[in-house]
């Protein structure tokens, strides 16, 4: 019997896959698409997340990043990540990257989707294996977390997030976040001649329609479209809970509350750490609390900004206010990075 069956393999789970194998423990790796995948998400990697992929052998291509710009038609507000750079860098590229690693690790790859399991007190059976553990890593809306029912309602209205990319140079080193009361648009630098721009909103209209809502940003996007638009959403998921009896929830499938912040490729990979350790101490109970401690100041300060998004005049401050603040949005910035 294995040791960990992992249903995804997305970055989540190829970094459960390889934090595993480097513990020593047999994995296997279920996902029914071939690799790079590619996906609809901002493609910044803060500073904590690059390092938490060197601490594993991963290491990926991109554009250097230094920090968070807050822009509105009026205001800009800065602040630099501090000691280390974070990365910009393509979707497809960090699959790649993390695919790698794993191959060189020897982690096999079964071509397959995991939608229902079996479990004992002993292990559980899923696509013709058994293994004393199974990990969910199989996306924002994971089959496995439903067919556990560990999902929990949401009343909230819900966010899209849309992402296209231009053939230019970067104009800055910085990621951009452009505010508006219609949403907020990410422009992250991926290479010298790429820029990717990623637009949240609650609204359902086309990437143009939304460009409009950014009168600083649209000039710079002269250029010719580089990729068609991506879209994902909607963002938010509840979970009750992390840990099913031997099956344990990771990445996207764990919880999302929204890209506003940027972290969820850093707090997927923490994640994976933290997982790989509770089960190699024998103690899978753990993995709820260490979870809820990586993601609690995310958690909590993606929701701030979040409730500020949801309200047309308090978005309207939050540039502002950045500007007029900045050693503690500097503050904020550093703690999620």
């Amino acid at each position: 019997m294995i040791d960990i069956i992992v249903a995804g393999g997305g970055p989540a789970g190829l970094a459960t896959a390889i934090h595993a194998a480097l513990a020593g423990m047999d994995v296997v790796v279920v996902e029914p698409r071939t690799a790079p995948v590619d996906k609809a998400c901002g493609e910044g990697l803060m500073p904590g997340g690059v390092a938490a992929l060197q601490a594993i052998g991963v290491r990926v291509d991109g554009h250097p990043l230094h920090g968070i710009d807050y822009v509105d038609a009026a205001t800009r507000a800065r602040a630099a990540f501090g000691h280390a750079p974070g990365r910009g860098v393509r979707r497809t590229a960090l699959h790649a990257a993390l695919s790698a690693r794993a191959a060189d690790l020897g982690i096999p790859t079964i071509t397959g989707k995991i939608t229902h399991l079996r479990q004992d007190e002993h292990g559980v059976e899923a696509a013709g294996l058994r293994a004393r553990w199974l990990v969910a890593a199989d996306g924002l809306h994971s089959p496995l977390r439903a067919w556990l029912n560990l999902g929990r309602p949401d009343r909230r209205p819900p966010r899209y997030g849309l992402r296209r990319h231009y053939r230019l140079a970067p104009w800055s080193d910085y990621v951009e976040v452009h505010w508006s009361p219609a949403g907020e648009a990410y422009v992250t630098p991926v290479a010298d001649d790429l820029v990717g721009v990623a637009i949240l909103t609650s609204r359902r209209r086309g990437f143009d329609e939304h460009l409009t809502a950014f009168p600083t940003l649209l000039p710079r996007l002269a250029g010719p479209a580089a990729t068609s638009v991506r879209g994902a959403g909607p963002l938010r998921q509840r979970v009750r809970s992390r840990l099913a009896g031997r099956v344990l929830l990771v990445g996207d499938a764990a919880g999302y509350t929204d890209a506003l912040t940027g972290e969820g490729l850093c707090l997927a990979t923490l994640s994976a750490r933290a997982l790989v350790g509770c089960l190699a101490a024998g103690r899978p109970q753990d993995y709820e609390r260490a979870w809820r401690r990586l993601s609690r100041t995310h958690r909590l300060l993606t929701g701030a900004l979040l409730s500020a998004a949801h309200r047309p005049r308090a978005a309207r401050l939050v540039v502002p206010a950045a500007a007029r603040l900045p050693a503690l949005f500097t503050a904020v910035v550093r703690a999620l990075a």
